[in-house]
Parts: structure tokens; sequence; C-alpha cells
């Protein structure tokens, strides 16, 4: 993911993927910023989220696991998921694509502000299960580029039905997986 950020800098509006959002470029003067707010603020996402989940239990660890932990709720839901909101309005692949990034966006602003709210009342358990949900939603940047090569390589559909099946596939099978994660713990603490 870092390399792909990378494509990024410096600043164009040419670049990679923006070749082919010339008319949101065009026509949407904002859109350029709010791209570039998405993919740098995600990047940090990525990483601080990451970091969530090493747990040694020592003083110190617990200071990294605050700080990255409130970075990763801070950078997402300030710019990353609304940033993301607002591209999946103009998400390439018509209808069903733009429906599954803005749901997408909107489950991941939400289960990361539900897992803040549950950490303010100190309910460690429930906190968890929904950075567990926050966090595979933001893997969908990784498992939407995996389920892109496989269904090139494998299908070879037209390009705009590959990205209609990849945007949901990039979150709803994380999410599944997520879900299972929490019920195989809670079923281990009973």
């Amino acid at each position: 993911m870092l390399r792909i950020t990378l494509y990024y800098v410096p600043y164009s509006t040419t670049a990679s993927f923006l070749k082919i959002k010339q008319t949101e470029i065009e026509t949407l003067p904002e859109y350029r910023y709010i791209f570039y707010a998405h993919v740098y603020t995600s990047i940090f996402v990525l990483l601080f989220g990451f970091l969530q989940f090493f747990n040694n239990h020592s003083k110190t660890w617990r200071l990294i696991h605050r700080f990255s932990g409130y970075q990763y709720a801070f950078l997402l839901l300030a710019f990353a998921a609304p940033s993301g909101l607002y591209m999946g309005f103009y998400a390439n692949g018509g209808l069903w694509s733009k429906v599954s990034f803005t749901i997408l966006s909107l489950l991941w602003w939400l289960s990361t502000f539900i897992a803040m709210q549950k950490i303010k009342k100190r309910e460690f358990a429930s906190h968890r299960n929904w950075m567990i949900r926050s966090y595979s939603l933001c893997l969908s940047a990784i498992t939407l580029r995996i389920w892109k090569v496989v269904l090139v390589y494998f299908f070879q559909m037209p390009p705009m039905d590959n990205y209609q099946i990849i945007a949901w596939l990039g979150w709803i099978p994380n999410l599944l997986i997520a879900e299972l994660i929490i019920y195989n713990q809670s079923k281990i603490k009973t």
C-alpha cells in the first residue's frame, strides 16, 4: 500500500487512478483534494491500526497502543472515512459500486466511532470487537486489490464488471471474517 501511495507523490492530477477520474477533476475542483486527503491519511490509518493488534502488556506498549489508537481514530474519523464517503458518491462502476463504497465508508466510520465510545466507557471487550470490525473494513484497501488481480487473472471480465464485483468483495468477506474472529474469541472466554 505504501508503494501505491507513493504513486501520488508529488501531487499530480494525472497520477495513476486519477487518470480515469478526469471528469471529476475537471468538474469538481474539491475532488482532487479530497482524494489526496484519503490517500495520504489512509496509509497512516493502516499502519496505526496494524499496531493495535500487538500487546505485550508492558507500560511502554500500552502507551504505544493508546497513541496509535488515537491517531488511527482521529485520522479515520476526520479524514479517511469522510473522504472515502465523498469518493464513493463518484465511484467507477455505476450505481452498485457507488452503493458499496458508500456503505463501506459509513460502516468504517461508525464502527470506529462506536469503538471509541466503548473505550471511553472502559468496555474493553466491546471496544476490541468494534476495532476488529473497523480494521477489517480498513483492510478493504488491500483485499480489493487482491480480488482485482484474482478476478482479472481467472475470469478476464470487462473492467467495469470486475470493478462492480470487487467493490463488494473488498469489504464483505473481511467483515464476515471479523465476525467469525469475534465469535470465536467470545466462545473461548465463556
